[in-house]
């Protein structure tokens, strides 16, 4: 591995991140990755990247992997629209799907902030930079955004989402009960999603909207986040009666309607339109360059380049040698701190702990623009397991699971390697007693 595809990465405020810019370029879609949902650092290095490529290179848009619905609140709230909630923390702090620390923590309410700050100097409301969710889990929050959207502006078509929402009634808003009943019933609601989805299509959005409330301030956003919601909705049926089967077919559906997602929201955005993901490294690095891809899993990087063109399309991997993170030990439990231990032997994230004999344990930007400056022999091109920590996680199987297997420079275009991380700051869990805010966090959080 050639020295000039290492960099340093110490500093937000310096020029630590610049060869991170000169390689994204004019790519049109920058998505960063993480290799854990619950680290203080991916996130903070990700809004710092995040303000740059808004203010030097005009970005768009930031699609997260979060609820539609949730999401849309928070980006209603960053472009100044009317009542939309007095502060980041209170729109945040209403998160409530688990796991709420993903969104609902301190350094999204600092980059939350930032944004609104600065669509206020953004005159033309079309220009103002929006935050979206790309998920696809929100089922029941979605059909209720579209049964307030169509009472307030198209009453006569209710009937089709009135129709939808009752076929689902009977499993009182348990989507595993929904599931199971259609393992074993060849009964659904896909039809009735369906047929919603289509009627709203059919309904042109109105740019002179006089509702109050969420759809007040563009009532073309607010069509197309009334149709977004339908669409979630049609693809969450889908999901959530696929992964009853088990397989890699459920994740497949959740990462091809994320994809969707983002190439709708660039068209809503025009033809100069340009994002930013932030997901976790499992949907951003290309599965082709994993183990995923004997499962026969697809992801979200994968599908962008394939789509978007390799050149247009640039990932970017988070990863960390140890320190702690936010996760639960069983699904829908109580968040806790959890000590993330050394990197095991072996793996990528050891390999960078060491890489260079007299900076061990520093914290590294790799570029991997130039693919000809890494030796055939080097063993940058040997797959080797990269860390990967869920919501779900005990630090005592390490060693047993949590590590994909990886060809790094293939996989991604790059990769910031931060050697030792803190836990995220949730905003539903006291701040540790033996652990400072970042000095870039507002006061009174």
């Amino acid at each position: 591995m050639k020295k000039n595809v290492i960099h340093k990465l110490e500093n937000f405020d310096k020029k630590d991140p610049d060869p991170l810019l000169e390689l994204i370029g004019d790519a049109k879609y920058v998505l960063l990755g993480e290799a854990s949902h619950g680290t203080s650092e991916f996130y903070m290095w990700r809004a710092e990247i995040t303000k740059r490529l808004v203010t030097e290179k005009g970005f768009s848009f930031i699609a997260v992997e979060g609820d539609w619905p949730d999401c849309y609140r928070v980006n209603r709230y960053a472009k100044g629209m009317e009542n939309s909630g007095s502060s980041a923390y209170e729109v945040l702090h209403a998160f409530s799907r688990w796991p709420t620390w993903m969104w609902a923590n301190r350094e999204i309410v600092d980059l939350i902030e930032w944004l609104r700050s600065h669509n206020k100097g953004v005159e033309n409301p079309g220009k103002k930079v929006g935050f979206y969710g790309l998920d696809v889990y929100s089922l029941w929050e979605s059909l209720d955004v579209i049964m307030q959207y169509l009472h307030k502006n198209y009453p006569g078509a209710m009937k089709s989402a009135i129709k939808a929402y009752r076929c689902f009634e009977p499993y009182g808003r348990d989507v595993e009960e929904y599931a199971k009943a259609t393992a074993f019933i060849p009964e659904s609601c896909e039809d009735e999603v369906a047929t919603m989805l289509i009627e709203l299509r059919g309904k042109a959005g109105r740019e002179d909207d006089d509702n109050d409330g969420r759809f007040k301030a563009d009532g073309r956003e607010a069509h197309f986040n009334a149709e977004q919601n339908a669409v979630v909705a049609r693809n969450a049926e889908l999901y959530y009666r696929t992964m009853m089967h088990g397989g890699a077919a459920s994740w497949n559906v959740r990462d091809h309607h994320m994809v969707n997602t983002l190439e709708r929201l660039m068209k809503f955005h025009g033809s100069d339109a340009k994002s930013i993901v932030w997901a976790h490294n499992t949907h951003i690095g290309d599965a082709r360059a994993t183990d995923m891809r004997q499962a026969k899993m697809v992801n979200l990087g994968q599908l962008a380049r394939e789509q978007a063109g390799h050149d247009n399309v640039v990932l970017v991997g988070l990863g960390t040698y140890k320190g702690s993170v936010i996760a639960s030990k069983e699904w829908g439990k109580p968040m806790e701190r959890m000590s993330v231990p050394a990197a095991i032997d072996g793996s990528w994230d050891s390999f960078l702990h060491h890489l260079d004999n007299n900076n061990v344990g520093q914290n590294k930007l790799l570029t991997f623009a130039d693919i000809d400056k890494i030796e055939a022999s080097s063993s940058f091109l040997e797959p080797k397991g990269q860390r990967a920590i869920g919501v779900v996680y005990n630090p005592s199987y390490e060693k047993y699971g949590n590590y994909v297997e990886t060809i790094l420079p293939i996989r991604y275009d790059a990769f910031l390697f931060i050697d030792e991380t803190r836990a995220l700051h949730p905003l539903h869990m006291p701040v540790s007693p033996d652990e400072e805010l970042p000095e870039t966090f507002p006061t009174g959080l």
